[in-house]
């Protein structure tokens, strides 16, 4: 019996089902120079301040993006963006900060 060669490498499988993006074929003249400068890219450091809004954001699963992108998201889903409270709201007082449900009880002796 003869059985066919079933080593055949994931980026060669995946070479004949896809089509390279433009601009990954920008970023170099070669299949080695793309890799290269495709690694270096993700090299590169993030300032502390989006490194934090990006944490925060995966954190919240709320998306990352300007007032514009927030807008559109919140058109789409019909959900408002902001982060509530968890929980019931807290409930209303009266002045002296007593619960105006909760009476005094008579005291019968």
């Amino acid at each position: 019996m003869v059985y066919r060669c079933t080593s055949c490498s994931a980026a060669t499988t995946a070479r004949l089902l896809t089509t390279p993006h433009p601009l990954y074929l920008g970023l170099g003249v070669d299949d080695a120079a793309r890799a290269i400068a495709y690694r270096e890219w993700f090299r590169s450091v993030l300032d502390d301040k989006l490194l934090t809004d990006l944490r925060l954001a995966l954190n919240q699963d709320q998306p990352l993006g300007d007032d514009r992108f927030y807008r559109e998201i919140e058109a789409m889903t019909g959900q408002r963006r902001e982060l509530r409270k968890r929980g019931r709201p807290p409930r209303k007082c009266e002045a002296d900060g007593a619960d105006p449900r909760q009476g005094e009880l008579p005291l019968d002796h």
